[in-house]
């Protein structure tokens, strides 16, 4: 088969977890292979432990953001865990980041009427020293930076709505099959002219990072934003744009609600009460398990997958369900294949929400593992079954991939693609840490469209979004792949394909060690 292909393989599956070793046919089993036979047994029927680790971290521990105690949290949770399973593990300090504790965030409406708004500080913003009110104003129209500095004294004491106002919070679906065509296109012409007509005002003014400075030095009691996901209820929790005073995100129904009031004159005042801690710069860390290698102790296969998040919500989908894969995943592993011919390795990131920053790291302090990489696993999005295997430009380990998917169940092979010629990652997810470098890491996808609509930083990516027939399926594909990759008796080519006539592939960025706050 000519390795330049898309190949269409199976690799999926629906909903198995109801079935049996027993109840497969002897076709569905292609292999007599008894490890096979085994992580099946272990991660589709007796012994998964995807919902009980899932609902400690994503219940118990929460979001795991760079540099908060949550995150430190969930990092000793993990080395427990592996410590149960008698995996070898250890945390693995790459660096410091901004410590920051999050507290509570209460957000009022007290006139002109009452209502508790939707709302939450955004991440490493300052809190209030107790209750504090303020008025709301809209940002006017600036033509220049000089009518920013000329309307910056009467902000003084007030809450400053920063963002604009989204016309509907209705999602885009919902206006597509209910809507009438007319009445969908207005409201489509209608977004685009507020869009437009914010960023140009925001460019006068010199940006939004001028405007917030200014806005600060000015005794603003707080800044409000909102960053609507275009799905219902679902809003992106990012990162806070000042340094002082309250950076304080509304869902896109309230801040529409207050924005409205502010810019009707209508006289909103809001009472913030919110709690955060800043801890200084904090060790931040990788949590690196291993099962050594009998017979190849200095090859590796590696899973691997981000543990840090934003903390909206609990990061169930980014990345919880990733790392709750590669955990059951190793589990598995030290269950049936304790003994590996070559060193199976685990890696659980932080930072990569500042930038991949622990992956890059950990490739930087270990070229050992780059240069013995026999294969590296990466899952880094969503829930639902795994659906697509980006090859990331090394055609030539298609002769591996081929035996291993060839080896699966029929039942968890089903409808995916492999895809062998896709333009590698630049940088997005931590495998280009190491495709960077010429080490064969490849990426395992889920579908995509509701994930980023609805839970991808989002203050919706709670525990219950998680699919966990699918989440078993996928710890199951990953065990199975990483058993048949360390025991091949053949080396993972690491040659890529030639860039296109014209291109460089990109070159390796440098970790980020410390926030520099």
């Amino acid at each position: 088969m000519n390795s330049s292909r898309l190949l269409v393989l199976s690799f999926a599956a629906a909903l198995v977890s109801s079935l049996s070793t027993d109840g497969l046919r002897a076709q569905d089993f292609p292999t007599d292979d008894p490890i096979i036979r085994a992580i099946w047994a272990q991660g589709m029927e007796e012994g998964s432990q995807v919902e009980q680790l899932a609902q400690a971290l994503l219940d118990s521990i929460g979001p795991r953001l760079s540099g908060s105690p949550g995150q430190r949290a969930a990092i000793e949770w993990a080395v427990s865990m592996y410590e149960s399973w008698d995996v070898s593990v250890r945390a693995e300090e790459y660096g410091t980041w901004r410590g920051w504790d999050r507290g509570y965030t209460h957000i009022d409406l007290v006139a002109p009427r009452k209502r508790t708004l939707n709302g939450t500080m955004l991440a490493w913003s300052p809190g209030t020293d107790g209750p504090v009110e303020g008025e709301v104003v809209a940002l006017p129209s600036f033509r220049s930076e000089a009518d920013l500095a000329a309307w910056l004294p009467s902000v003084a004491g007030k809450f400053v709505a920063l963002s604009f106002a989204e016309p509907t919070c209705r999602a885009p679906e919902s206006w597509a099959s209910l809507a009438t065509p007319e009445s969908q296109r207005r409201m489509q012409e209608l977004q685009q002219q507020v869009q437009s007509e914010w960023s140009a005002n925001i460019q006068n003014a010199g940006g939004s990072g001028r405007i917030a400075q200014g806005i600060e030095d000015a005794g603003a009691a707080g800044v409000l934003t909102a960053r609507w996901s275009n799905g219902w209820g679902a809003n992106k929790i990012f990162s806070s744009l000042t340094n002082r005073v309250p950076s304080i995100h509304l869902s896109c129904e309230d801040y529409g609600l207050v924005h409205r009031l502010a810019s009707n004159d209508q006289g909103p005042v809001l009472r913030l009460d919110a709690e955060a801690e800043f801890l200084g710069e904090v060790p931040v860390f990788n949590v690196v398990g291993e099962l050594r290698g009998t017979e190849l102790p200095d090859e590796y296969v590696l899973l691997n997958a981000h543990f840090d998040s934003w903390d909206g919500a609990s990061g169930a989908t980014d990345n919880g369900t990733g790392t709750i894969m590669m955990m059951e995943a190793m589990r598995i592993l030290k269950e049936v294949y304790p003994q590996p011919r070559r060193t199976i390795l685990v890696a659980h990131w932080g930072g990569e929400e500042q930038g991949t920053n622990g992956s890059l790291a950990f490739a930087e302090d270990h070229p050992e593992v780059i240069d013995g990489l026999q294969a590296g696993f990466n899952q880094d999005n969503g829930t639902w079954r795994v659906q697509f295997f980006k090859m990331q430009d090394f055609p030539e380990a298609a002769e591996n991939f081929n035996r291993w998917i060839a080896a699966l169940p029929r039942d968890i092979t089903q409808h995916m693609e492999v895809d062998l010629s896709v333009v590698p990652e630049s940088g997005s997810s931590d495998e280009a840490s190491f495709i960077c470098r010429d080490a064969p890491g490849f990426r395992l996808l889920s579908d995509y469209p509701d994930y980023r609509q609805y839970t991808w930083h989002t203050d919706l990516d709670t525990y219950d979004k998680i699919v966990f027939d699918d989440l078993r399926n996928n710890a199951t594909i990953i065990a199975m792949l990483a058993y048949m990759a360390s025991a091949d008796p053949i080396r993972v080519s690491n040659v890529r394909r030639s860039p296109p006539a014209g291109r460089e592939w990109r070159p390796c960025r440098t970790s980020q060690r410390s926030s520099g706050r």
